[in-house]
């Protein structure tokens, strides 16, 4: 029996196949953007070739298919959603285009808002209103609903969303609403704001219901699509799709909340590299996946990845649990370009899967990432996944030629280093985001490196950072769908609770919670999951100190909270905002605010086990395939150094820096300041040359 993980990227589609012996196999297939379902059934096509089955035959054998896509982020990034209505509270049809009042960047007076999902002639005020405390001071007025419907009737929407003022605090007018949208637009997409999200701030809650709409359809047409492809072909298993809270969900409560998978692409990463940076002992590593498109970064404390409340797609406001994965537009197909006062610039505009790259022969004419890397030597263009893709080095340099090097005044080799190094420069500012900026010493971390381009390239982002341990897992090319794999069910859950710290009432906490855990096991046990041993609640607070304007989500245990009430969560608070800002009031009497109750079910996964390999002498000898010109970037200029095949090096091999080590779908760059050896995992382990007998200990032990 087998189990696969499936992540659908910008320009490839990744597979890891998992067998019931626990044996692995990595398989790419160029992403098809048009209908992404097809990228998919031509990898099952590869994997069932590769074991001698028919395409029947081997899905047969398929209990679980962990899938992540990207079809919602790539609709709310492109804007091309569907025809989306909005119901407000009368007066308040305006709040997308009002926002929060003020400018992400504050220093930008050349900023000008984000243009609406919904235009306003489809933004329609309904006579009524709730207080704060849930008191109804208007009655819904039916018949100011039933016109702003027949208006949108008349405008043949595809989706709606419904979001009255304070529904958080009673959803009695949204439901009446709901009730009357379901009888007179029977097959529109429906987004309750009071389902979804049921929180203070009225611009959050309306636009994240806003994005819950306007992909619904797409992506619930998507899931059916896949879900006849599967059937057609007799696929008997259980298919999940990945969240972007780093957990996995059934396609139908996905299809209810689909904006949950918004920015879920890359939320696999942190799993995997919690798993592969565990063999070593770590419990604390930064990972970075950099794809086609582009390049992901997320830290990890305590073996589990930081979680934010809300976030920003295509400066759309979505206030939905996700990951604490920073994102740029950096990968193996961004492109260089030059700026009107003549700077050289990567990206963020991505070559994609069509055309791709120019050495891929697919009709690009622009350079890119990848060209730069095989010009410079780090590819080998006879053996780009394994040799089913071969590239054309002549292309990339014509390419680099025409639009880098003339331009600046360069030789394709000087050309091809400049944007390498500014690749490097870019991602290694990412990483700064995540960890340097909340206060984060990144040296303390192992750098966890995948993506299919991201080996290449991870040393010298290690280097930036002074970073003296890298790990680059032997499965990093599909790095997401290996984290899928290793992926939880989990549902968030949140009820607004606006009180004082000395006025909260722990009771009614104790009850709320209480509350949101017989919803999530009830959705749990609908996912077949019912034994207590695989249930596990995660409990959190919203809090801030009288006066601030932002809120922090503080975790506790609830036995914690059940023992030492209030007084427990002022300290938890004291600590957190410690943590984050470098102070806290704790010395003070400044009272606290609590804005959010907040809950995740988790339903744990049985998840497969890393392959140990038997551990074999430190000479890496027989491995060596030969050798190559490749560029140096710190002494600039190109060198003949070793090239080892990836697939064969074992347990305890070792060797010096520099060199290459090639696997079929993706290449190591070591640079001359670090050596590498393999652990049980069979990563590869790079590691700064000055500190190999503290790090040699780690990995042999």
């Amino acid at each position: 029996m087998y189990r696969i993980g499936v992540d659908v990227g910008g320009t490839f589609t990744d597979f890891l196949l998992y067998d019931s012996d626990g044996r692995s196999s990595v398989f790419k297939t160029p992403s098809t953007p048009a209908d992404p379902s097809i990228g998919v059934l031509n990898g099952f096509r590869k994997m069932a070739e590769k074991g001698g089955l028919s395409l029947e035959d081997f899905i047969a054998k398929v209990e679980l298919i962990v899938h992540g896509t990207t079809v919602t982020t790539n609709a709310a990034l492109t804007g091309s959603g569907v025809k989306t209505g909005l119901l407000t509270t009368q007066g308040f049809r305006d709040i997308l285009e009002m926002r929060r009042g003020y400018r992400e960047s504050a220093y930008d007076n050349k900023m000008t808002p984000p243009k609406p999902l919904v235009p306003r002639n489809l933004r329609l005020g309904v006579e009524g209103r709730i207080t704060f405390d849930g008191t109804v001071v208007t009655p819904l007025n039916e018949a100011s609903l039933l016109d702003a419907i027949g208006t949108l009737k008349q405008e043949n929407i595809e989706a709606l969303a419904i979001c009255f003022m304070h529904s958080y605090a009673n959803p009695e007018h949204e439901q009446e609403a709901k009730k009357l949208v379901e009888r007179e637009l029977p097959g529109v997409f429906l987004t309750v704001s009071s389902e979804l999200l049921p929180q203070a701030r009225l611009y959050e809650r309306v636009s994240t219901s806003v994005l819950n709409s306007y992909v619904g359809p797409i992506l619930r047409n998507y899931l059916g699509y896949l879900a006849e492809a599967l059937d057609s072909i007799g696929f008997p298993g259980v298919l999940l799709i990945m969240q972007s809270n780093g957990g996995v969900a059934t396609p139908e409560a996905t299809s209810k909340t689909p904006a949950m998978t918004l920015l879920s692409g890359p939320a696999g990463g942190p799993a995997a590299g919690i798993a592969f940076a565990g063999v070593q002992g770590y419990d604390q590593c930064i990972t970075v996946d950099m794809g086609g498109t582009s390049f992901d970064a997320a830290l990890i404390q305590n073996r589990e990845p930081l979680l934010r409340s809300d976030g920003w797609i295509n400066r759309q406001r979505l206030a939905l649990p996700m990951l604490d994965i920073h994102t740029i537009g950096a990968g193996g197909g961004s492109i260089g370009w030059i700026d009107d006062g003549g700077l050289l610039h990567m990206g963020p505009q991505s070559a994609g899967a069509v055309p791709g790259a120019a050495c891929y022969g697919k009709g690009g004419k622009l350079p890119t990432c990848t060209d730069a890397n095989l010009v410079l030597g780090y590819l080998n263009p006879g053996y780009f996944l394994g040799g089913e893709m071969g590239l054309d080095a002549q292309a990339a340099r014509d390419a680099i030629e025409e639009c880098v090097a003339k331009p600046m005044g360069l030789t394709i080799e000087e050309a091809a280093a400049g944007m390498f190094h500014l690749m490097n420069v870019n991602m290694a500012a990412g990483l700064r985001e995540i960890s340097i900026s909340r206060g984060i010493d990144p040296r303390e971390y192992p750098l966890v490196v995948a993506g299919g381009a991201g080996p290449i390239h991870g040393a010298m982002i290690a280097q930036e950072m002074d970073i003296p341990v890298v790990l680059v897992p032997r499965e990093s090319s599909i790095f997401c769908a290996s984290g899928m794999l290793r992926s939880d069910l989990k549902h968030s859950y949140v009820r607004t609770y606006h009180a004082l710290g000395s006025k909260a009432d722990r009771g009614f906490m104790l009850k709320t919670f209480s509350e949101l855990e017989q919803e999530g096991r009830r959705v749990l046990k609908s996912e077949r999951v019912e034994d207590e041993k695989r249930l596990r609640m995660e409990y959190a607070v919203d809090m801030r100190y009288l006066g601030q304007h932002n809120e922090i989500t503080v975790d506790f245990d609830l036995h914690d909270f059940e023992d030492g009430g209030i007084e427990f969560l002022r300290m938890r608070l004291h600590q957190e905002h410690d943590r984050l800002y470098g102070y806290s009031q704790e010395d003070t009497d400044t009272e606290i605010e609590v804005i959010n109750l907040r809950l995740i079910a988790v339903g744990i996964t049985e998840k497969p086990e890393l392959q140990v390999m038997e551990q074999g002498g430190a000479d890496s000898s027989a491995s060596l395939k030969g050798t190559r010109p490749v560029y140096i970037p710190t002494v600039k200029f190109f060198r003949e150094i070793p090239v080892y095949d990836g697939e064969t090096l074992v347990f305890g091999n070792r060797g010096e820096g520099p060199a290459i080590i090639e696997q079929i779908t993706t290449t190591t760059f070591v640079p001359p300041e670090y050596d590498f050896i393999v652990d049980a995992a069979g990563t590869y382990c790079l590691y700064l040359r000055v500190t190999a007998d503290e790090y040699l200990r780690r990995v042999l032990s």
